[in-house]
């Protein structure tokens, strides 16, 4: 096991000597208190740790994970989440800087409170602020290179909490033709714009694929406001996009979108049967998919769905009871 990620409220923190555990404060849908996302590969492990970041490699890939405290319920929460992101993005760069494994291929937040009102606009704005200039702090590119990433809304006294996979080789980083590109968002969605590309193809072993996390947008605006299942297969739609352009760059198709393993956020639990039926209607019952109740990074977005189809060097599992 590289890692893994725990998602559940109020759980005892899974203790694994060996393993990095991310501690992901959102609730499964069902009858189950925890789900957990499992990370492996192949090889030699190492673990280690770099301020407050655990992380666990073998010869290629490292997957990482960084707890930061919530910031408190008033005026100064704010502050606490640009200083929290600021630290925990400069530590994660450390982090693959004293290890050799530069290419950050895929980045998970969990941002506590993510559509409250902040001084810049929202909360998300106001992280993706700390997380750009982190990136220009760190002489890294903020376009075309940047990795998958997907950023979900947490409790409001929850920690940041991000997880993270990085590799010594360079990954292909993927675009949807169908999507104006997160990087490139006009001013309307913040003063900065994400810093996350649509997919990562990773150059080792069989080449697998991260899908970021994909809503219901076309161009840069949100399509089929009001409308979750509309909107899950506006998302699905998008996903297919980025599995098409995958194995059009591969030597053979690889990738379908009834293979790949899915994590689904929903912003309202009363919307589930639509998103499930929605998705099931789309990629069939065979697929591994988890469902989450989670905020969305936009006010307007009711679903969020990432994905991953793994090679034989890494194996994605998804979160299991």
């Amino acid at each position: 096991m590289l890692g893994i990620a725990q998602f559940g409220l109020g759980l005892p923190p899974l203790d694994l000597a060996q393993v990095p555990v991310a501690a992901v404060p959102l609730s499964p849908f069902g009858e189950v208190d925890a789900l957990y996302e499992i990370w492996r590969a192949d090889g030699l492990m190492q673990m280690g740790n770099l301020g407050d970041v655990h992380y666990r490699f073998n010869g290629q890939l490292l997957f990482g994970c960084i707890a930061l405290a919530a910031p408190p319920r008033e005026a100064a929460a704010n502050n606490a989440l640009k200083a929290a992101t600021t630290a925990a993005y400069a530590q994660i760069f450390a982090t693959l800087e004293a290890t050799g494994y530069q290419q950050l291929v895929r980045v998970w937040n969990y941002v506590s409170g993510i559509n409250q009102s902040s001084d810049a606009g929202e909360r998300y704005w106001l992280f993706n602020n700390a997380r750009y200039e982190s990136f220009l702090a760190s002489d890294r590119p903020i376009s075309e290179t940047v990795p998958a990433a997907s950023a979900l809304g947490t409790p409001c006294d929850s920690p940041l909490v991000i997880y993270f996979l990085a590799d010594r080789t360079v990954a292909q980083m993927l675009e949807n033709p169908r999507q104006v590109s997160a990087y490139r968002y006009p001013a309307q969605y913040g003063p900065r714009s994400p810093t996350f590309s649509r997919a990562a193809l990773l150059s080792d072993g069989d080449g697998a694929l991260m899908v970021s996390g994909t809503a219901s947008i076309v161009g840069h605006e949100t399509v089929h406001s009001g409308d979750a299942a509309a909107q899950t297969r506006e998302s699905l739609a998008n996903i297919l996009v980025l599995v098409d352009e995958a194995n059009r760059r591969l030597p053979e198709q690889r990738f379908a979108l009834e293979t790949l393993t899915y994590k689904v956020y929903v912003r309202n639990e009363a919307d589930l049967p639509a998103v499930a039926g929605a998705v099931r209607g789309a990629i069939g019952r065979k697929a591994s998919v988890a469902y989450m109740h989670a905020d969305i990074c936009r006010r307007d977005l009711l679903v969020e769905i990432e994905a991953a189809g793994s090679g034989q060097s890494l194996r994605g599992d998804a979160p299991k009871q």
